[in-house]
């Protein structure tokens, strides 16, 4: 029978028969570091070897799309059914982080999905192998029950989010109008807790940036100059305790938004900030006071000192050091506005006589911060489906806490931004032993494939070109 219920057991009985995990094995398999110049050749492999074929048999056509500033192309596959019906932009990325194979634990390894302890094991399943690959088959399960989607479909696969997805920006802006969609669904990042299903609404921005004092030219003798001349650790240490309290309230009041808006309160009510049993403990009294812990790190901002060096730390001596250095992060929302965020600590530097500390901007990415608002109907209209398929209530994210390319979704390409993420905060990303459990694997393609069905039915909100 074509129906939703039919579609959904097709899902659970591919899950259950061994055909998704052999899917994945064979994906976790190809060891797409991006990170690693030697793997370029294995990045343009896994889009052509492995995604493109999958995307071809179920009727989707493809082509790889190149630019100067990426490593290795970029996988686009579309099938359009009807001018009329809603289109939709997927996204995912297959290049992962260093393997590290000699950090996992005994009998596991980075390159080959391992099941232990009932998780599965391997580098790329929750970041965003596992998480494409979940998505990918529900539109299979969708197509191979109805026939048909019952909607427009266009996907895109990166080879090189894990080193700031150079040329993903440059790329939709050319490509604006083949990219051209009514709204973008995607999966990555972690739920808010394993066993209940999350949507989020954009992420928050991420600008880091180096601190620096250099005081002179070399070190000089503790107690022949010590009183006499400045000591750049502690000048440093200064400005940083100036920039936040001693308990992580920012006080830089351009750091911070106004306030936060009600939608978000209301939906941040219901969310409970839980890492799991492999998760550090919240810290109550941490960040900015009145908040709970979801507003904390869903709604508001954070400062965060990366790293932080003076003198020589692996082997001491008796002298003043000549400079300090800090690499230091702000993960900001929507309300800040980038372009004032290191202005601004100019500012406050220089107002508590610390004009020596010099300010740099990294080479590293930044992301802008990107949120729509959780009473949008395309996201009420999301969550209702997932609650239909799970019977849970979903929670919903204004924004991951975490960053992500969105704002190139919403900004380049005028896109809502609508994710479902199928991993959780314990999955060890980007560390030795990444794993997922595989009944939140199932529960993903499950609603993924019940949020696909309900797309293509015609009971969508309506679209606003």
């Amino acid at each position: 029978m074509n129906t939703r219920d039919a579609a959904i057991a097709r899902a659970q009985a591919s899950f259950d028969s061994g055909q998704f995990r052999d899917t994945l094995a064979r994906r976790v398999a190809v060891p797409t570091e991006s990170q690693n110049p030697e793997r370029r050749p294995v990045l343009r492999e896994y889009l052509e070897a492995e995604i493109r074929p999958s995307f071809e048999a179920m009727g989707f056509s493809c082509r790889l799309l190149e630019h100067p500033k990426a490593q290795a192309p970029f996988l686009f596959a579309e099938r359009i059914e009807s001018p009329q019906a809603t289109t939709v932009l997927g996204y995912g990325h297959g290049d992962v982080i260093r393997g590290l194979d000699r950090e996992w634990h005994e009998g596991l390894s980075p390159w080959q999905l391992t099941e232990a302890k009932g998780r599965w094991y391997g580098r790329g399943i929750a970041d965003n192998k596992g998480q494409h690959t979940v998505n990918m088959e529900a539109m299979r399960n969708v197509i191979a029950a109805r026939g048909k989607l019952g909607f427009n479909a266009k996907f895109l696969i990166e080879m090189g989010e894990e080193t700031g997805s150079p040329g993903l920006r440059e790329l939709c802006t050319e490509q604006r109008e083949l990219l051209r969609a009514d709204l973008l669904i995607a999966s990555d990042g972690p739920r808010l807790r394993a066993e209940r299903p999350t949507v989020f609404l954009g992420s928050r921005g991420s600008m880091n940036f180096d601190l620096t004092i250099e005081a002179r030219a070399g070190g000089h003798h503790s107690g022949n100059w010590g009183g006499l001349i400045s000591n750049p650790g502690i000048q440093l240490a200064h400005a940083i305790a100036s920039i936040a309290s001693p308990t992580g309230q920012i006080r830089i009041p351009e750091w911070v938004p106004r306030e936060l808006p009600a939608s978000v309160r209301r939906v941040l009510a219901d969310c409970e900030v839980d890492g799991g049993s492999d998760g550090p403990e919240i810290e109550p009294a941490w960040g900015e006071p009145g908040l709970s812990p979801a507003e904390r790190v869903f709604g508001w901002c954070s400062f965060e000192v990366l790293a932080f060096k003076t003198g020589n730390p692996e082997t001491p001596v008796n002298a003043i050091p000549p400079r300090a250095w800090a690499r230091c992060q702000l993960r900001f929302v929507v309300g800040v506005e980038p372009e004032q965020i290191l202005p601004a600590l100019r500012r406050h530097l220089d107002r508590n006589g610390l004009g020596m500390v010099r300010i740099a901007t990294t080479r590293e990415t930044f992301f802008n911060a990107t949120r729509i608002d959780p009473d949008d109907e395309w996201v009420q209209w999301a969550v209702a489906s997932l609650a239909r398929t799970s019977g849970k209530k979903p929670a919903v994210l204004p924004n991951l806490g975490g960053s992500l390319p969105n704002d190139i979704f919403t900004d380049v390409l005028g896109l809502r931004t609508i994710w479902v993420p199928h991993s959780y905060a314990g999955c060890s990303q980007h560390a030795p032993n990444e794993h997922l459990p595989p009944e939140l694997l199932r529960e993903g393609l499950c609603v993924m494939t019940g949020l696909y069905w309900d797309l293509g039915s015609g009971e969508t909100p309506a679209v606003k070109r």
